[in-house]
């Protein structure tokens, strides 16, 4: 008899658990909710999606912006720290009603350190089809360099 109850809490105890886990990976995704309807929310999670490649001269920041302008965005270097800044404003005009909102207006930040000194008046960033390129050229110190090798 007490074998079943042993078993119905360990089974509880399972779920409980994976429902922890759960809400942890969907508070990641999902932004924090407002105080009060009609002000912006800061975003808590990982958003933009965001990768970053290094190809050896330069530094590539491939982020995910959909339906934001280049005026919505604003990138920051302050010594050797990326800073990743926008708003996404209210999509409906002035004076619309409003029946279902699922897209609030938002703002995010996201901060990276760099793993070298960039050139940044060679950098570049550009945004098309709602995915921002930044490209940032390395310092030449930084590249790295071959070294020849020579047989006597």
């Amino acid at each position: 008899m007490f074998s079943y109850f042993e078993d119905l809490d360990r089974t509880l105890a399972a779920m409980n658990h994976l429902r922890r886990r759960v809400d942890r990976r969907l508070d990641d995704l999902e932004p924090a909710p407002s105080r009060s309807p009609g002000v912006e929310r800061m975003w808590s999670g990982r958003f933009p999606s965001l990768s970053c490649a290094d190809t050896g001269a330069s530094l590539v920041f491939e982020a995910d912006l959909p339906g934001l302008d280049e005026k919505d965005v604003q990138l920051e270097v302050h010594q050797d720290v990326l800073t990743l800044r926008g708003e996404r404003r209210q999509d409906a005009p002035q004076g619309w009603l409003v029946h279902r909102q699922e897209r609030a207006p938002v703002k995010f930040s996201r901060s990276f350190t760099l793993p070298c000194k960039v050139d940044l008046e060679k950098s570049t960033a550009r945004l098309k089809d709602g995915v921002l390129t930044l490209t940032l050229v390395k310092a030449t110190e930084a590249r790295p360099r071959q070294i020849a090798v020579n047989a006597h």
